[in-house]
């Protein structure tokens, strides 16, 4: 039998709540798709505040859910075969702790592995202003070989609504962690200005 592919999210104290939680209503019930769910302390918090919906509503959206203090559980080990790690949102607490290989909780052991392990761990990290140590974690991450990837929304596929907003930016990480076929229809491909996947070069409009 086939291993599915494992992919492994994290919700934690950033606002933003709703990324992880629309990433796992898209992938319930996907074909072939595994998800491992751990929700820090501070991201229930913000799941009761920003969405007015608690752990347990969010947890059965997952096929597998996971303490946080749980240092023992399958996926704190590289021999654990997971696809990827989605972190959404990340707190700027979480990113530093990753940067600095701290591993000091489930949430930051497992995306440890997934650098370790040299698979694929995105960072939707969420907050604004960015300060130098924000941004020297982000570095860090990247040089290791993470993807920072904060939820900027994409106003030039227009969106009507904030959640065609939230499912454009699902829908691009879902490309990331090569999940292409389920992310296709939240966020279809850039087919240029005219619609025929070749845009007019800036410098014949008149403008760089």
């Amino acid at each position: 039998m086939p291993v599915p592919q494992r992919l492994i999210v994290a919700i934690t104290g950033a606002t933003g709540a709703i990324y992880g939680v629309r990433l796992l209503q898209v992938l319930r019930g996907a074909p072939g798709v595994e998800t491992h769910l751990l929700i820090s302390p501070a991201g229930v918090m913000n799941l009761q505040h920003e969405l007015e919906i608690g752990r347990a509503e969010v947890e059965a959206l997952a096929d597998v859910v996971h303490n946080v203090r749980d240092i023992g559980a399958t996926i704190a080990s590289g021999s654990f075969r997971a696809h990827a790690m989605v972190v959404t949102p990340c707190s700027m607490r979480t990113l530093a702790a990753i940067a600095h290989g701290l591993a000091d909780n489930l949430i930051t052991r497992a995306a440890d592995v997934t650098l370790k392990e040299r698979r694929k761990l995105v960072l939707m990290v969420r907050e604004t202003p960015l300060n130098l140590a924000h941004l020297r974690n982000m570095t860090a991450v990247t040089e290791m070989g993470g993807i920072v990837f904060p939820p900027v929304p994409g106003f030039y596929q227009k969106p009507r609504s904030l959640a065609e907003m939230v499912d454009h930016t699902v829908g691009r990480v879902l490309d990331l962690v090569d999940l292409p076929q389920i992310g296709a229809t939240l966020a279809p491909g850039w087919g240029g200005l005219h619609g025929d996947g070749n845009a007019t070069p800036d410098t014949e409009r008149g403008y760089t």
